[in-house]
């Protein structure tokens, strides 16, 4: 039973494994990173709800702006407004709509050029 090299009798414990340094195992990537295609790079888009609610909020203005004024012009003539609490409402509907669409649209234009950087 005489052998050159001797075996680790099961009392003894086994080699531990090697740890890798710190420096190495900060190059690992994170689990996440594979979602990022530039993980260096922060993408700039646009929240849209604060563009529909900046779109909104001009609208009834300039529409609540816009029907009183449309309501002094036609108020002289008489016959053409019969109720001006209606046409004041139509009118801040019509723009509320066109400026709630206009910034969505300007939303969704930066948020294009948020992508086209680089």
């Amino acid at each position: 039973m005489s052998s050159t090299s001797p075996e680790p009798s099961p009392a003894q414990p086994a080699e531990q494994p090697v740890e890798q340094p710190a420096e190495e195992s900060a190059e690992q990537p994170a689990p996440d990173d594979h979602l990022l295609v530039d993980p260096a790079r922060v993408r700039r888009a646009p929240r849209y709800r604060g563009f529909f609610t900046v779109g909104a909020v001009v609208g009834v203005v300039v529409g609540v702006v816009l029907g009183m004024w449309l309501t002094d012009v036609a108020g002289d003539e008489g016959a053409l407004l019969l109720k001006p609490g209606v046409f004041v409402s139509v009118v801040v509907l019509g723009t509320t709509t066109f400026f709630v669409l206009l910034a969505g649209g300007l939303a969704a234009l930066a948020d294009r050029r948020s992508l086209r950087r680089r």
